[in-house]
């Protein structure tokens, strides 16, 4: 059997590449996903915000419409943390205007509970609420 000589450098590269790979393997599994948002019926939705807030009527078009709130869907860019048949979460950021984390449970296809908080406009905000499928937009 033929011993092999260790090259330090190729040892090195090959641990970046599989350190690369690492990396790259959960920004490929960002593509994609949130399919519970998917399936929510299309249509007007009426948020009611827990704290006693006016509420909102939000044309959900992708069920994505639910995650930024407060920042609308410019500039933002996403981390999905949980995305499961009944919960998603999503971290984002918006350069220049803030952060935020939100939370979607559903309970029906035309009912889910919603909680989000982070930073808008230089002030933090919490949210909690329940959005629900009021008719067409």
């Amino acid at each position: 059997m033929k011993k092999r000589k260790l090259n330090p450098v190729r040892n090195v590269a090959a641990l970046l590449g599989a350190g690369a790979l690492g990396f790259a393997l959960p920004a490929l599994a960002q593509s994609g996903g949130l399919s519970m948002l998917t399936e929510l019926v299309k249509g007007e939705w009426t948020i009611k915000y827990r704290d006693g807030s006016p509420e909102r009527k939000i044309c959900v078009r992708s069920g994505q419409e639910l995650i930024q709130l407060r920042h609308g869907d410019g500039g933002c860019n996403r981390f999905v943390v949980e995305d499961s048949a009944s919960r998603v979460t999503v971290q984002y950021t918006c350069p220049g205007n803030g952060y935020g984390r939100t939370s979607i449970r559903r309970e029906t296809g035309s009912l889910v509970q919603i909680e989000s908080q982070g930073i808008a406009s230089g002030t933090p905000f919490q949210l909690a609420g329940e959005a629900r499928r009021t008719g067409s937009c």
